[in-house]
């Protein structure tokens, strides 16, 4: 299946998002025909909402300096996408997770629209314990909003469908649903009954 728009790159500043979060759900692999700026390659296929971001580029090399971006960006509200290099990626989910919080979700999209090509989505504080071990090639990554969770309206089908996304693609999926489903309730803070129902 292929979507296709004659108003830009699909999915940015549209409804195809939901498409995206659609099909992740369904466990289908999602990719993005090559184009000319990563950025919007990482937004169309990282199931967050498209509708309004920012691209923040690299961010500082000094801790210090990095950690002082990272708090000015704490209440962004609007999706974030940045470019990091992959030998100072640990150190930057790091960072995130603690100013952020561990459980604000993220993407990492790695060599997008190459042979080896890898999206790995989870939690700030899940990404920056994958990336300890050693993380190669061009490094996007996407950070959802502030207010993002708070967003999902339960009631409407396409928030379902993200919220089962979030679920399926937990790094505790592969182990146990309920541990999966535990955490993502506990990172939106919904009922944990509520999140199994759906």
């Amino acid at each position: 299946v292929v979507v296709v728009t004659d108003a830009g790159m699909p999915t940015i500043s549209d409804p195809g998002y939901r498409i995206v979060s659609a099909a992740i759900t369904a466990g289908h692999k999602v990719t993005t025909a090559p184009g000319p700026s990563a950025v919007t390659a990482a937004l169309a296929v990282s199931g967050l909402p498209t509708d309004r971001f920012c691209f923040e580029g690299f961010l500082a090399r000094k801790s210090g300096e990095r950690r002082t971006q990272l708090q000015q960006l704490a209440a962004e509200k609007r999706t974030m996408v940045f470019f990091e290099a992959p030998h100072r990626l640990a150190a930057t989910l790091s960072d995130m997770a603690e100013i952020f919080g561990a459980q604000r979700p993220a993407v990492i999209c790695r060599e997008l629209t190459k042979t080896y090509e890898q999206i790995v989505r989870a939690s700030l504080a899940e990404l920056a314990s994958w990336a300890q071990a050693e993380v190669l090639g061009e490094i996007t990554l996407v950070v959802a909003g502030a207010s993002s969770a708070a967003k999902l309206d339960l009631s409407q089908p396409a928030d379902q469908a993200q919220l089962i996304e979030l679920v399926l693609n937990h790094p505790l999926a592969s182990e146990e649903r309920n541990a999966a489903i535990a955490a993502v309730a506990k990172t939106l803070n919904l009922p944990k009954r509520e999140v199994y129902d759906i």
